[in-house]
């Protein structure tokens, strides 16, 4: 219990304390206290006053699992060592060096017999400089880490008890945005050891999923049924226990990307065919009958009529076809008391029932905006998603009026949805960066239609937006009763955006951060760092840790095939890993040379160029701090003090994935992800990497919606934290509580 409540703390810049029982008498020494805040300084953590003192109550068995935590989340006990040693002084291998070692492999020439048995001729690779070999990437040497404490600031822990867990528990349930990766990961930890609060709320759909889940495998299906709204719901929790995505991502969408996972740039090693037989045998459905039993009482028990239950499966047709089948619905049906489910069952099959999206369709073609817009108001989420087209293709002026009656019933987070990207939608010839379910990042061409209007036309239809979702916003704060005066906003929050729409896919197990947040570079070095493999059997398994230098005009590489670029230095390329330990890539960033350079940007990237997709547990990130950070003999240079930000990948259907781009004139890194298709760093556009900064720059920042908050409710804004609210960093840390200012 301790372990899962530790992890989800540190994630939010906290260490979690239980409390001892009042006869309990085995509180650790002293000493021991002492010697454990000395360990999470070599780490990069200081205990907070708070903390230290709850600490001397502790047991010794707690310090040490906290201490032990601590050490996996940062990765202290896992293979650091890179391919070359001191990789800071570039070997001088080129092409000529591999093309000669190739040349003597095959015909038997003379060399030096290495354990992976190539053969590596004199006067092309120096030996003594690597840890494994330097012509197949497989590692033979491993090193524990020598340099800890090198971190110019410690990052500060804080207290957590039962009260803030529960209340962590309970802020992720009522979330008003959809829950990231870390935030799942954290929900389903606290779910697994502590009960549903008796009145939350669940507001997202994604969100039930875990809470679900949790009542199943306790047995008792009966109580999910009350978190069941609609048969979406319950296709969502079936494909998400069968594929682990929260989202309806189709399965031609994943057998397409697990086959482009498999393709190969070189042809003997295309495994495309096979990746598709196999992705298609892995998406078979087979249920035990009290699994098809549980699924029959659940549909049988929703509160539509068959009808309706039918016009909400029509958009996923193909896969209820499959479920139906597979749950065989058809027999469990003719069980007493499911009458619903049998009438609903005919109708489905024999499609005779209405389909809303169809009608709206019908209107549309006929240009007919008074029944298009009728039913549009009767969904008004919907009517959200499209309100953006439906402005182009009936005129603004018409659709806002239309959308102005419902939207006070639209979720606060499609409103301000709606008021950030209308900026990015209404130009001309333009881009827009998208992330299709399942797929990868992209950029696709702004609606076509937009040259039916002007300049000013299009820049009307974005004021008409803005105002009318700040005025919405406004109107609803202004409804909230408060006998507050005064407000604090931390000028931090400022440059922190509002999580709405950026669904992350990774998790953050270190202090959680925001995509689109900023990290200053106090010194004059970044290193790069990519670890890939622990738990895994020794196996070729090749992940690459590259950076793209974007200049005017121009771009250069720093990657395995090009380990030196301007003011770029990489570890070498391991195309094997170790046995269960994993192994390790680095790139030194040096900033000064950058500059003198004129470089613009640095985008982080990190590729499969395996088979498959990204490896599960792959970590990245960057290593940052005021002083030089040091390189052992052996090559290891990570530091866990020196961490700045990192991101674990779990589950992928990505062959490539952004974590990063620093910005070298004003020193910052910008954390983004953004998945893209390629085993190669040269499959990166990076003018899709741009568009995704501006849609993250264009989005509304915490501090932006306080001031709206503040506006709306007549409260003077103060300079010093003595104020009646009071909104700090470390509140916004919790972004799911943050959530709560999207006002429904």
């Amino acid at each position: 219990m301790n372990e899962s409540l530790i992890k989800v703390g540190l994630r939010q810049k906290a260490v979690y304390v239980p409390s001892l029982p009042a006869e309990s008498t085995t509180a650790a020494p002293a000493a021991d206290t002492v010697l454990l805040v000395a360990n999470l300084a070599k780490l990069g953590y200081a205990a907070a006053e708070p903390l230290r003192q709850a600490l001397m109550n502790t047991t010794t068995a707690f310090q040490a699992q906290l201490l032990a935590v601590l050490r996996e989340v940062t990765g202290t006990d896992k293979n650091w060592t890179p391919l070359v040693k001191g990789w800071d002084k570039p070997t001088g291998e080129g092409r000529l060096d591999h093309l000669v070692t190739w040349l003597t492999n095959v015909f038997q020439g003379k060399g030096t017999r290495l354990p992976c048995g190539h053969l590596i001729p004199p006067n092309t690779f120096s030996l003594e400089r690597y840890n494994g070999c330097p012509f197949c990437g497989t590692p033979f040497e491993q090193a524990p880490i020598e340099y800890t404490g090198q971190g110019s600031k410690l990052k500060e822990l804080g207290l957590w008890t039962d009260v803030e867990v529960a209340g962590y528990l309970r802020d992720l349930l009522e979330s008003k945005t959809a829950l990231d990766a870390t935030q799942q990961d954290s929900l389903q930890r606290l779910l697994a050891v502590l009960p549903l609060p008796a009145d939350v709320v669940i507001a997202m759909k994604e969100t039930r999923l875990a809470v679900i889940d949790a009542y199943v495998q306790l047995g008792q299906p009966d109580k999910a049924q009350a978190f069941f709204t609609s048969p979406t719901d319950i296709l969502r929790y079936l494909w998400f226990k069968k594929t682990g995505f929260a989202q309806l991502v189709e399965p031609k969408t994943i057998i397409r990307k697990q086959q482009r996972n498999g393709a190969h740039v070189h042809a003997p090693l295309d495994r495309s065919a096979q990746a598709r037989v196999q992705a298609t045998a892995d998406l078979k459905l087979k249920y035990s009958r009290p699994e098809a039993a549980m699924v029959a009482d659940w549909l049988n028990a929703l509160p539509q009529s068959p009808a309706q239950l039918c016009e909400i499966m029509h958009p996923k047709r193909g896969m209820w076809v499959r479920f139906i089948r597979a749950l065989r619905l058809a027999e469990y049906s003719k069980k007493a008391g499911r009458t619903k489910l049998r009438e609903m069952l005919d109708l489905f099959y024999n499609q005779t029932y209405p389909v809303w999206q169809g009608r709206v369709n019908h209107f549309r073609l006929r240009v007919d905006a008074p029944q298009t817009f009728a039913l549009l108001q009767q969904r008004p989420g919907l009517f959200a998603r499209s309100l953006f087209a439906n402005m182009i293709w009936f005129g603004a002026e018409p659709a806002v009026a239309a959308f102005a009656q419902i939207i006070d019933q639209v979720p606060a987070r499609l409103v301000f949805t709606l008021n950030m990207y209308a900026d990015t939608y209404f130009i001309k010839n333009g881009k827009r960066a998208v992330k299709p379910l399942g797929g990868a990042s992209k950029q696709i061409p702004t609606n076509h239609l937009l040259d039916m209007y002007d300049e000013r036309e299009l820049e009307t239809m974005q004021a008409a937006v803005a105002s009318l979702c700040l005025l919405a916003m406004e109107r609803r704060f202004a409804a909230q009763p408060t006998t507050h005066r005064t407000i604090y906003i931390d000028p931090a929050l400022y440059k922190i955006p509002v999580a709405i729409g950026d669904r992350s896919e990774t998790v953050q197990d270190l202090p959680a951060a925001l995509m689109g947040t900023r990290f200053p570079v106090e010194g004059d070095s970044v290193r790069l760092f990519m670890q890939w493999g622990v738990g895994l059997p020794a196996q070729h398994l090749d992940m690459d840790l590259s950076c793209t230098v974007s200049y005017v005009g121009s771009t250069e590489r720093c990657s395995f095939s090009q380990l030196v670029a301007t003011g770029c230095k990489h570890s070498g390329d391991i195309q094997s890993i170790p046995n269960q330990v994993g192994t390790a890539e680095y790139i030194e960033l040096d900033l000064p040379a950058l500059q003198q350079a004129q470089a613009q940007y640095v985008t982080f990237t990190s590729n499969a160029y395996s088979y498959g997709a990204l490896s599960p547990n792959l970590v990245v990130g960057w290593m940052s701090s005021q002083h030089p950070m040091r390189i052992s003999s052996s090559g290891v240079a990570y530091d866990p003090s020196c961490v700045q930000h990192q991101v674990r990948v779990t589950k992928s259907l990505s062959k490539g994935l952004v974590f990063g781009v620093l910005d070298v004139a004003q020193r910052e890194i910008v954390w983004l992800e953004m998945s893209f298709q390629g085993q190669l760093v040269q499959n990166l556009n990076v003018r899709g990497v741009q568009t995704l900064l501006r849609k993250l720059e264009s989005k509304l920042s915490i501090g932006q919606l306080l001031a709206i908050k503040a506006r709306a409710q007549n409260l003077q804004m103060v300079e010093t934290a003595e104020a009646d609210e009071v909104y700090s960093t470390t509140w916004a840390m919790n972004t799911a509580a943050v959530t709560q200012l999207l006002v429904d």
